[in-house]
């Protein structure tokens, strides 16, 4: 698995603050709309258990990741509980050789073209660039002319509106959290049902772009 994994789901729903109890609502939820990458960020409490239930409830049918992964001894007890991925806010050279090591899909965090590119040449998968709502998408496609093979993906700031900006300037994917899914709401049926409205909206959008078309 690699960059062609996570462009072929589109759409990377980050969780923050989520429970044992929440997770599975919420994961199916998102399912239902077409959203079937779930990152689990890793200051969330009890987030291995997280990683670990959801890996075992859903198998391959939803992509389980860990977040906010600052070291290669948490990306290693990540990838034990079950993920798939690792992303991080930072660009940390032993996290990527660690995820590497066991053959799962790498995201560092990035910023600048030094960073970028320092992260692809240390061996990542996609670049997350974080906080991208800090710059927009046009950032994406200046960095695309000295570097369209390294692949992008938006996090910080990314949301149902625009997204699909993102997508036409280039990235291979959007990391979207709380205009997603927000664990600190009640997760009553009403509210599960509008986190598949805006999974399914939000995945059409970026399908939609992808084919430079607009959604109506």
């Amino acid at each position: 698995m690699g960059v062609e994994e996570i462009k072929k789901r589109a759409v990377v729903a980050v969780v923050r603050g989520a429970t044992l109890e929440t997770i599975i609502p919420m994961a199916e939820a998102l399912k239902k709309g077409g959203v079937t990458t779930l990152e689990i960020t890793m200051e969330t409490p009890k987030a291995l258990a997280i990683i670990e239930k959801l890996s075992s409830v859903f198998g391959d049918d939803i992509l389980v990741g860990a977040g906010t992964v600052l070291d290669a001894e948490t990306a290693r007890a990540a990838i034990m509980a079950g993920s798939k991925f690792i992303f991080s806010p930072t660009l940390n050279k032993d996290t990527i050789q660690m995820t590497k090591r066991y053959g799962v899909i790498s995201v560092p965090g990035a910023f600048t073209p030094t960073e970028i590119l320092t992260a692809y040449e240390h061996g990542a998968d996609v670049i997350k660039v974080f906080p991208a709502g800090s710059v927009g998408p046009d950032y994406f496609k200046n960095i695309a002319g000295p570097l369209p093979y390294v692949p992008l993906i938006p996090t910080g700031g990314i949301n149902l509106q625009n997204a699909k900006d993102y997508i036409r300037a280039g990235a291979v994917a959007v990391g979207v959290g709380s205009s997603l899914v927000d664990p600190k709401r009640q997760l009553t049926d009403q509210y599960l049902l509008k986190v598949t409205q805006n999974a399914k909206g939000l995945m059409e959008e970026v399908l939609f772009a992808r084919k430079g078309l607009v959604h109506m």
